[in-house]
């Protein structure tokens, strides 16, 4: 058990990953939390960084820091995907490392796996074949991320680890049309088309590809959970272990919505990977699994898009 008073620094603690894990820490009575703005420190900025961990020598990292997008945001910045992700992340597991500090948690993303890896997503099947075109960009600088940890923990005996969360959603998410994931994209588009009367909403492929989805506030107890354990291996995946049909997805986000009118589906678009199903097995053998049902989880995220609807920022690059 981690001492209430350890100084844990969350980068990308205004994001919607790194404020449920702020805000889920301080929940549980840690008080002693560390977090700093894109203006206040830019992470891409090695020197910046370096100064920052002399100053501050937090005994805890959590890297939630991120470039994030969807299919068009990927396809349409591929070098920001690759670089800013490097540079970030590079820079902080370097500068904890450094600094000695003893607990470095990686936070990526299910897509480091080979596009037709078999199902469910295991562990072992980072690296061994081509990766899904659409998000290889992002997928490489986290690949790299978990790399460097694991040689880290190897070389060195640190507890650098790394948690691959599958798509998440929540409250704080980016609902921004052009930069967001489908989830959220489907409650903004879903409810502008019933605030207009009902309109058909059109939807990018064909729908037949499979998704699962975690709660960011689910995700935010695993890291905790692994912040208080020790785990015996490097990389774990974290998730439900549960998916559905991006039509299921789109059916069930009308209901909550309450839009009436019809779905459009436009198959010119790409459908991205056919399915990518998380085998959460470790994750439940070291004793965490989550607690969010998927209606639940969107019907809470739904209500936070409605309250928040004024003031919700549209990510631009």
């Amino acid at each position: 058990m981690l001492n209430k008073d350890f100084k844990i620094y969350i980068a990308g603690h205004r994001g919607m990953v790194g404020g449920a894990i702020w805000k889920a820490l301080a929940k549980k009575g840690y008080s002693n939390l560390v977090g700093k703005t894109s203006a206040e420190l830019d992470l891409r900025d090695q020197a910046q960084v370096k100064s920052f961990f002399e100053r501050e020598n937090p005994d805890v990292v959590v890297d939630a820091a991120a470039r994030v997008g969807g299919i068009l945001a990927n396809s349409r910045y591929p070098y920001q995907f690759l670089m800013d992700n490097m540079l970030i992340q590079n820079n902080l597991i370097d500068a904890a490392h450094v600094s000695g500090c003893e607990k470095f948690i990686f936070l990526g993303s299910s897509c480091i796996y080979p596009k037709l890896a078999p199902q469910p997503l295991k562990e072992e099947y980072l690296l061994t074949s081509s990766l899904e075109p659409t998000n290889e960009w992002y997928a490489l600088a986290k690949i790299a991320g978990v790399k460097a940890c694991e040689a880290i923990r190897n070389q060195f005996g640190k507890d650098f680890i790394s948690l691959m969360p599958t798509n998440l959603y929540g409250s704080h998410d980016n609902f921004d049309l052009e930069t967001s994931h489908v989830l959220p994209a489907m409650i903004r588009k879903f409810h502008e088309a019933k605030e207009s009367g009902d309109a058909p909403v059109t939807l990018w492929g064909s729908g037949r590809p499979k998704r699962e989805f975690l709660h960011v506030d689910d995700l935010a107890q695993a890291v905790i959970f692994a912040m208080e354990n020790r785990f015996e291996d490097n990389l774990y995946n974290v998730g439900t272990g549960e998916d559905l049909s991006i039509e299921e997805l789109a059916k069930l986000i009308q209901d909550i919505t309450g839009h009436q009118g019809k779905i459009l589906w436009d198959d010119s678009k790409p459908d991205g990977t056919p399915r990518k199903l998380m085998d959460v097995s470790k994750m439940a053998d070291a004793g965490w699994k989550y607690s969010i049902p998927l209606k639940d989880g969107i019907e809470r995220t739904y209500k936070w898009f409605l309250e928040n609807i004024q003031s919700i920022k549209e990510v631009k690059f």
